[in-house]
Parts: C-alpha cells; sequence; structure tokens
C-alpha cells in the first residue's frame, strides 16, 4: 500500500509533481497520475484503485481543482473513509485562494499560498505528520530503490536555469485565454511549420504583454527563455549572440558575432526545451536567419507587421472582447459597477494600453469610473478639436496619456522632464545609470534627480504609479506609443532640447575604444540608445558634433563584431554629418572617409576601399603635410589594398612610405613602427623574397618583444609569420 495517493487537477500537474516528488525524497511513496497511469490504461478504475490502496490523499486545492468533474469523488472517497479527522486521511494543500464550500472549510489544511520552494517544503512535511513522527512498526532495513521519475521537478513558478526577459509579469493580465491556449496547443502539436508563431496587431494591442504572460505561465516547460529586442537589426544580432555567454558556450567572448550566433543557432538545433521570443520584429527576413531548424524549441514573435506566412503561423490579435475589458478595468481599480465599466470600455475602444493606463490613473486617484469617462470625453473633445486625432497611434492612448502627464506634472516637473527625456531613447532597458553619466548635458530640472538616487526615486514613482514607464533596480523602460505621444506634444525648441540631451549623454558615455573587446559589454547594453537617439537628433538637425561622434563609434562597434553592413551605414551617416558641419575636406572627415573604406575592404569592395583611402589621404595631406603620422596611417592602408588587389610593387612602395614617416616621428623601435615593418614582411613574402621577409620579421618580433612581451598578440602574430617562413 502507498502512502499518499495525490489528487490535483490538470491545471495544477506542477504542484502534483513537486509534492509527489518532495514526499518521496522524504521517504514516502506516492501515486500520481502524470507518473503512474500508463497509456491504455482505464483513467476511471485507475483513480478508483489509486484512492482506495493510499493510506491518505492529498487534494491539491485551487479553483481549477474545484470546479472539476473527476477530483471531488476523489477527496469525498478519503472523508468517507475518516469522516472526523482522526486519522489524516485526507489533506487539504492549498495552492492558491480559492472559496471553499461544503465540507472543506471544516478540514484543517495545508496553506502553500505564496510561500517560496523552501518554506513551501517545509509547511508540507510538517502538515503531513500528526503528533510524534516515530513509526508504530519497525523499520525496514533500507535497501536501494531507482526512482521511476529522475529529474527533480522545478518548483511551481520557479524560473528557468537561464531567463533573460526584462519585463515583470503583469499582475493585472485579464483575458487572451484562447490566445494562450491556441499558442500553446501550435507550439506543442510537433508540426514544424507551428513551432514558430507570430504575434501581429497593431500598436498597443498587447502583443508584447501576450507573449510575456505565455512565457511566465510556461516555466516549468522550458529551461532557456531568452528575449530578443528585434526592432533593429543591430540589437537583435547582440541580444541573440549573447545567448552564448549563457550558455558558456566556447567562443562566447569571440570577436565576429556572426560566428556567436552561428553557434548560438546550432545549439538550439540540438537542444531542446527553449523558448526565443523576438520582441516587436519590423522585417521577417531580418528574424528568418535567425530561427533555428528543426523541433527542438519554440519561437514567438511579436510585430506590427501582419505578413509572417513564409516565416510562421500568424496570430492576428485584436482589442480585447468587451467582457474582457470589463474585467480588466473592474480587476485593475477594484471598483464593481459593471455597467460604468462598460461604458468606458467602449470609450476607450477595449485598446489594452489605453484600459491600462485609465485604469493605473483611477488606482492612484480613486477617482470613479464614471469620473474618469467624464474626463476622458471631456479631454478627447478639446485635444482633437485643436489638432486632428494622432495618425500613427489610437487617439485613445493620445487621450489617456494626457490625463494621467497632467496629473503627473501636477505633482513633479521632474517626473515629467524625466518622460520626455526617455521619449528620445529607445523604448527598454534604459540605464538609470545613463543619466549620471551625461549630467552636465541635464536640464537644471533633471541635474539633482541624476545625481541623488532619492530624488531619483521620487521623480520615478509618478511615472510608475500611473502606468508611463516600467522600473527595476537598473532600468526603465517606456511603452513605444508612449514614447510618440510623448514627442508629439512637444513643440519645435522642446523637441529639440530634449532631443539634444539625449544624444549628448549616450555620446557621453558611449565608450572610446568601441572596437575594443573590454568595452563591448558597455557598447552593446547602449547600442539601441544610440541608434534611437542618433535617428531623432539628425531628423532635428542639433548636436550634429555628438551625433556624429556617436554613429562613428557605433560603426567602429559594430565592424569590431563582424558586422560590416550595420557599420556601413553608421560610417555614412556619420559622414553626411561631418561634410555638412565642417565641410568636406576637414580633418573629421577623413576619418569617417577612411573607415568607410576599412569596411568596404572588409565587405571585399576593394576598389571602392582604395577609393575612400586616397580621398582620406588627400585630405590628410593638405591638412598636416605629406610627413604626419595620421598621413602614414592612410599611406599604410592603400598599401593593404594595394596588397589584396594583387598589386604588390605598389603596396610595397606605400608600405615603405608608411615606414619612414613613422620612424621619422617615433624612432626606429617604436610598436607603430613594427607594424609597418611587419607589413613589409608580408608583402616581401608574397613578392618570393623570403630572406627579405624574414629580416622584416625578426626586426618586428623584437620591438613587439621589447616593448609588448612575448604573450601580446602582436608578438605572437609575427612570430607565426616568421615560423611561416620555416
Amino acid at each position: 500500500m502507498k502512502d499518499f495517493f495525490i489528487s490535483y487537477n490538470s491545471a495544477d500537474k506542477l504542484w502534483g509533481e513537486w509534492t509527489a516528488w518532495t514526499l518521496e525524497e522524504a521517504g514516502y511513496t506516492t501515486v500520481l497520475q502524470a507518473w503512474d497511469f500508463r497509456p491504455g490504461s482505464n483513467f476511471v478504475l485507475e483513480m478508483q484503485r489509486a484512492a482506495t490502496e493510499a493510506e491518505r490523499t492529498i487534494a491539491i486545492l485551487s479553483p481549477a481543482y474545484l470546479d472539476a468533474l473527476y477530483t471531488q469523488p476523489e477527496w469525498a472517497a478519503a472523508f468517507v473513509q475518516d469522516p472526523t479527522g482522526e486519522k489524516g486521511t485526507l489533506l487539504p494543500v492549498c495552492v492558491q485562494k480559492c472559496n471553499l464550500e461544503g465540507l472543506l472549510p471544516a478540514i484543517t489544511r495545508i496553506n502553500l499560498v505564496d510561500l517560496d520552494e523552501p518554506a513551501a517544503k517545509e509547511a508540507l512535511l510538517q502538515g503531513i505528520n500528526k503528533g510524534r513522527n516515530k513509526p508504530s512498526t519497525e523499520p525496514r532495513f533500507p535497501v536501494n530503490t531507482r526512482r521511476s521519475v529522475t529529474e527533480q521537478p522545478r518548483f511551481p513558478g520557479a524560473l528557468p536555469p537561464i531567463w533573460n526577459v526584462p519585463h515583470t509579469r503583469n499582475p493585472n493580465f485579464t483575458g487572451r485565454e484562447k490566445h494562450l491556449a491556441s499558442l500553446k496547443t501550435a507550439l506543442y502539436s510537433g508540426k514544424p511549420a507551428a513551432l514558430t508563431q507570430a504575434i501581429h496587431g497593431l500598436g498597443g494591442v498587447g502583443k508584447t504583454q501576450l507573449a510575456l504572460e505565455y512565457a511566465y505561465r510556461n516555466v516549468a516547460e522550458y529551461d532557456i527563455v531568452w528575449w530578443v529586442r528585434s526592432e533593429e537589426p543591430a540589437t537583435l544580432a547582440a541580444d541573440y549572440a549573447s545567448l552564448a555567454k549563457a550558455l558558456d558556450m566556447q567562443g562566447k567572448e569571440a570577436a565576429d558575432q556572426l560566428l556567436i550566433i552561428k553557434a548560438v543557432k546550432q545549439w538550439l538545433e540540438q537542444n531542446p526545451k527553449w523558448l526565443l521570443v523576438f520582441d516587436n520584429a519590423k522585417d521577417r527576413a531580418d528574424v528568418k536567419k535567425y530561427i533555428p531548424h528543426g523541433q527542438m524549441g519554440h519561437v514567438l514573435i511579436t510585430s506590427r507587421n501582419a505578413n509572417w506566412r513564409d516565416t510562421a503561423s500568424p496570430l492576428d490579435v485584436h482589442v480585447l472582447k468587451r467582457p474582457e475589458s470589463v474585467d480588466f478595468l473592474l480587476k485593475r481599480t477594484g471598483y464593481s459597477d459593471r455597467e460604468a465599466a462598460d461604458t468606458l470600455a467602449d470609450a476607450l475602444g477595449d485598446l489594452p494600453l489605453a484600459l491600462e493606463q485609465a485604469g493605473a490613473y483611477m488606482d492612484a486617484t480613486r477617482r470613479s469610473l464614471s469620473d474618469y469617462l467624464k474626463m476622458f470625453t471631456d479631454r478627447k473633445n478639446e485635444l482633437w478639436d485643436r489638432a486632428g486625432p494622432p495618425p500613427d497611434y489610437p487617439d485613445t492612448v493620445a487621450t489617456t496619456w494626457n490625463i494621467a502627464f497632467d496629473e503627473v506634472k501636477q505633482i513633479s516637473h521632474s517626473s515629467a522632464d524625466l518622460l520626455n527625456l526617455c521619449a528620445f531613447l529607445a523604448p527598454d532597458d534604459i540605464p538609470v545609470e545613463l543619466l549620471n553619466s551625461g549630467v552636465q548635458y541635464l536640464p537644471e530640472s533633471l541635474t539633482v534627480v541624476a545625481s541623488d538616487p532619492l530624488a531619483f526615486d521620487d521623480a520615478v514613482d509618478p511615472l510608475r504609479r500611473y502606468s508611463l514607464v516600467e522600473i527595476t533596480a537598473e532600468s526603465i523602460s517606456v511603452h513605444r506609443l508612449v514614447q510618440a505621444v510623448t514627442r508629439d506634444r512637444l513643440d519645435g525648441d522642446e523637441l529639440k532640447k530634449w532631443a539634444e540631451a539625449a544624444v549628448r549623454i549616450v555620446n557621453e558615455a558611449f565608450p572610446f575604444k568601441s572596437n575594443d573587446v573590454l568595452t563591448w559589454p558597455v557598447s552593446t547594453r547602449l547600442l539601441p540608445h544610440a541608434l534611437a537617439v542618433a535617428e531623432h537628433a539628425e531628423a532635428l538637425d542639433v548636436a550634429s558634433d555628438s551625433t556624429g561622434r556617436l554613429l562613428n563609434q557605433t560603426g567602429l562597434y559594430l565592424k569590431g563584431r563582424a558586422q560590416f553592413t550595420e557599420a556601413k551605414e553608421m560610417y555614412e551617416r556619420a559622414l553626411a554629418i561631418d561634410e555638412a558641419t565642417y565641410g568636406s575636406n576637414h580633418p573629421a572627415v577623413a576619418i569617417r572617409v577612411n573607415n568607410i573604406g576599412l569596411v568596404l575592404k572588409a565587405l571585399g569592395n576593394l576598389e571602392g576601399a582604395k577609393k575612400m583611402y586616397e580621398r582620406a589621404l588627400a585630405i590628410d595631406e593638405a591638412a598636416y603635410g605629406p610627413d604626419h603620422p595620421t598621413v602614414a596611417i592612410r599611406v599604410n592602408n592603400i598599401g593593404s589594398v594595394l596588397k589584396a588587389l594583387g598589386n604588390l610593387e605598389g603596396a610595397k612602395e606605400m608600405y615603405e612610405r608608411a615606414l619612414a614617416i613613422d620612424e621619422a616621428a617615433y624612432g626606429p623601435d617604436h610598436p607603430t613602427v613594427a607594424i609597418r615593418v611587419n607589413n613589409i614582411g608580408d608583402v616581401l613574402k608574397a613578392l618570393g623574397d623570403m630572406e627579405g621577409a624574414k629580416k622584416m620579421y625578426e626586426r618586428a618580433l623584437a620591438i613587439f618583444t621589447k616593448y609588448l612581451g612575448v604573450d601580446h598578440p602582436n608578438t605572437v602574430t609575427v612570430q607565426n609569420n616568421l615560423d611561416s617562413l620555416s
């Protein structure tokens, strides 16, 4: 006879498995449907046998359990055997808050609601024992037994080992049950075409919230849940590649990000139990190349774009159904007037984002549903009589946002200004420390907020209470539509003011050596913000010096990660800004032109690279004269592209000129001189002059060893070059 029969509803399967595992760990025996009822058996007879042959029955209590058809006979059978409860035959274990009726309230329960795993385990094991724990019979001699289930179930609700979801779960999530069920059914159907689901719909309709709720509800099904910001190709690549570090893969620190991405994709194709979420994807072509082949895991895509047919199975998400809107408003506010909630939901167009902002406002101010409806109607008429409805987002969002913003502004001007600044950054993961790094570029209203943590908390709190931002200990996130409305309500001067502040603080924070692997963690996090602020600054023609420099640094980072096409775009935008700012023959322009040449060479466009290098050389010769070290850099680059084009004599001539300039500038034993010497060795080797190449390599090796040491990458490279001659 078994010690316990675990009675549970299918919705609480995870609790049933965790309970059985915990009891067996403590030395008890259990009967559990998920582990012991095999395919082909008679379900009803198995239940009957389990309920009668186990000494005690544990009922996993939840609203789903109480509503289920088969669970009532299970606990009733145990109750009949021990109506007074003296034997403890029936042990109710509450895992969710629920209303008990009939006989169940009279039975003492084990309460696990809201406990963490250690506390829940302690409560369960204490609860199953009554009185002294000494057994009535002599314990059996210990023998080794093997479990039928060898992997311990994860505690219900515990996050997977690898999890980077940037948003907390929405406690007021309401409705969408059919969508959630459809997603799970499709993803677990085993059909390859269904393993990638594209959730698409209008802005503010709750696409991200739906993906988020699916991830939180199904945490036990996955060992990896990885969130990929997909609005920009560069951030998509960076987030995807960062999974390599979480997996502790070999090569996770490789410079070539494309190699890391390939390795991550291959790993996912060979390992199960993972969920990828590509959030706010624009173009299926950007995402398609990242989706692993095979049937090992699941993919969710959220997008405003409906065209995913050749990449994913589409799931069209519309506004909430009216009963869901009403339920949400009542849950969010704590009110009970369904008629008033219905009227307000109608005015808000059942749009989830508008409903959330309205609910947050009423929750914060305790205004009634009717009061908010009147305020909403008056404000909407006022706004759109003065200026037509906004073209790019629903007017309900703009109206609810303006109501909330006016309230926030009355509470704190610093709060309002903080939101204005955030409207020009990327929407997700705005680093809190970003404000500190560029405090000198902030208006007076935010200087104290940036430098004083208490003042920062005071500024953020109203924004959080009115659901205008999501805040964590390290970052702020703002919905894209809230950002759009924020920018649209600013006049021309205010737009330029906040766009300039945003681009200057990000430029200040973006690493100088952004092509250095040591700076990549910072560069990766700031990348989406650099792209966002640069776009606004270019459109408004502000802070051209910071914008040009920031785009150049972004290009350096992307080139270092082997994202050459994206780097080229950054360099070209930086060049256009600097040409307009400084003229076409300024040394700053030469830097941008030279960088375009570098990335064109990496892309295989050697003739294009040569033209860029030659233009940069002409600018710098005119600015600095023919013998300046900067000129030597341009000459050396021309030599490299000539060598790649097969013009070895021309390359040798350029390398020798660069060497002569640097020897005059730095002396014969400088590491920069060693670079030029090594390059001459390379071209001599290609020309067949092995003895000449040997002398050059030996000279370069001696310099690098003296100044950089034997283990420096430059020293190792030259040593390898020398060894290749033998």
